[in-house]
């Protein structure tokens, strides 16, 4: 047997076994927090970089397809977040050939279901264009844009990601986070060379998005050869199709990636709302508040990254019934999580006129900016303890519970607080929305999150 390869599995293993709880944390979460940031960061790249040319429209055009490039991410949710809190669990019970079984599974999922979704996008872009209030003056910026990093690059974007989730169930966090992060630090390099070098003035649109799609592309690439390489040393290892897993992990991963694509489907149903009712008020207001989406995803993605690290640790000694291990690491993870969104509103209160300038030259695209950032980024500590126990009832396989938090969430508090809050404060109400509907949120997630441990131990107390 080769020692540096068995040295690694055990390795892997002392993460969720036997490392300190914030060395187990760090070593999961710190590749997942850079490979988040720097997929926003080359998300920002576009927007950055379209908005030197100084027009607002071709700006509000990319904002509009950011809700739905982000529901095709949501996808990968289904096959990722499902099958992946499902792996860690399987390896807490020491089952390894099932986890290999749900690993196969998952790639042909991921697949199938990015695919039908780049062709409906595909077949539907006209009035979806209308549906997420496209006009005259951005229209044809926005269906370019979906067309090449949605139609063209939709099944490598979620492929990708969903490859990305896995290598991390099973404690390759870094190999994890290395292909999200050279595929976004390629896309910033790639954007100019296309938007300004490759194609003519007034195609900066197309190159940017050829630029993304080619970007994911590569990271997809990337994932398929590191696995590829694995396969005699790791659980993920390609079956035939016809080797299926167990009826019972069939629906441990729709029961948990089904919740998780609806909730980040709804997430980004918010974004699309958001734009829509920014819309009726002039193209200025949807310029500024799609840079700030944007923007304010920076602190949201950290958050993510710190609960990816996490997800996979919790699941296995939840499965290891190791409840000890598992309630430190819930407990180091949050106040880790809420210390990064504090630091994150007091940078975003004071460098907001500065941040918003990074991205446009147009002086009252700025200033609404500002305006609407500063309000925005007073939600985030909330944001994140929010998605924070829907993570937890993933990495538990309770995606009913992460599926309740997230209807309410958004279809109960979040968008009905955009209709309201929009008819008595108008643009700035739209805006407002977030901090009051999570203040609603947080509350409901911990009210929900102690009834579920109290019951959880009632029972593991029966069991003993």
């Amino acid at each position: 047997m080769n020692p540096k390869k068995n040295a690694e599995k055990v390795s892997n293993t002392d993460i969720f076994e036997s490392l300190p709880v914030a060395r187990a944390v760090h070593t999961m979460a710190v590749p997942a927090v850079i490979s988040q940031l720097i997929v926003l960061i080359y998300n920002m790249a576009d927007t950055f970089f379209i908005g030197r040319t100084a027009n607002p429209y071709m700006v509000a055009g990319v904002s509009l397809i950011l809700p739905i490039f982000n529901i095709a991410l949501s996808l990968s949710g289904l096959a990722g977040v499902g099958g992946g809190a499902l792996i860690s669990r399987l390896l807490g019970r020491k089952q390894t050939e099932e986890a290999g079984k749900v690993y196969s599974f998952c790639i042909y999922l991921s697949v199938l279901v990015a695919a039908l979704f780049s062709l409906g996008v595909l077949i539907f872009m006209n009035p979806l264009m209308k549906q997420l209030g496209a006009g005259s003056d951005t229209y044809e910026f926005a269906s370019t844009y979906a067309f090449c990093v949605i139609v063209c690059g939709g099944i490598p974007t979620v492929l990708s990601n969903t490859l990305s989730t896995l290598l991390r169930s099973v404690g390759e966090s870094g190999k994890a986070g290395f292909g999200i992060t050279m595929g976004g630090i390629i896309n910033i390099i790639l954007d100019p060379l296309f938007m300004f070098v490759l194609l003519p003035d007034g195609m900066e649109i197309a190159g940017a998005g050829a630029a993304t799609c080619l970007s994911n592309c590569i990271a997809c690439a990337y994932f398929i050869i590191v696995l590829f390489r694995m396969r005699n040393t790791s659980v993920l290892r390609l079956c035939s199709p016809r080797l299926l897993p167990e009826k019972r992990s069939f629906v441990e991963i729709f029961a948990v990636g089904v919740p998780s694509a609806i909730t980040t489907f709804l997430f980004d149903l918010d974004y699309i709302v958001i734009d829509r009712l920014m819309s009726g008020y002039n193209d200025i207001a949807l310029a500024a508040v799609g840079i700030v989406l944007k923007v304010e995803r920076l602190p949201l993605n950290l958050g993510v990254g710190i609960c990816q690290g996490m997800m996979p640790i919790i699941a296995y000694n939840y499965s290891a019934k190791n409840f000890r291990r598992m309630n430190a690491t819930r407990k180091y993870s949050m106040r880790l999580g809420l210390v990064c969104a504090a630091a994150s509103v007091l940078l975003y209160e004071i460098f907001a006129g500065q941040i918003m300038g990074i991205f446009i030259n147009d002086a009252s695209t700025v200033a609404l900016g500002t305006v609407f950032l500063r309000i925005r980024v007073l939600a985030t500590p909330l944001m994140f303890l929010s998605f924070f126990h829907v993570f937890l009832f993933n990495g538990f396989g309770k995606g009913g519970y992460a599926l309740f938090l997230g209807m309410m969430r958004w279809l109960v508090f979040n968008i009905p607080m955009l209709f309201l809050l929009n008819r008595l404060l108008g643009m700035n109400g739209i805006v407002w929305s977030q901090t009051a509907a999570d203040i609603l949120t947080v509350a409901l997630s911990l009210a929900v999150y102690r009834k579920y441990e109290r019951r959880a131990v009632l029972r593991d107390d029966e069991r003993n």
